[in-house]
């Protein structure tokens, strides 16, 4: 689903970004559908726990994501609006 290049040169946070942007896009995160939490991501992706909260606060304050305290982060219902 989600995978992170090491070798590539652009940040991972980034790499993030931009694949959760196109599992929207493609439909594979639906509309108030909860992202993987950070902790499962880092583990899945042997990434920081820190990089992966960059990456989501980052689609957060774009509008594209929310986060409810204590559940997680979902997928906006405007989401694919504000992507395409």
């Amino acid at each position: 689903m989600i995978t992170i290049d090491l070798m590539s040169r652009k940040p991972i946070y980034d790499q993030l970004v931009e694949q959760i942007r196109q599992l929207i896009l493609t439909g594979v995160f639906k509309e108030d559908s909860q992202l993987p939490s950070v902790r499962s991501l880092s583990c899945q992706l042997s990434v920081n726990p820190n990089t992966i909260q960059k990456a989501y606060t980052f689609l957060c304050n774009a509008g594209i994501t929310y986060s409810v305290a204590g559940k997680g982060c979902f997928v906006s219902p405007n989401a694919k609006a504000l992507l395409g």
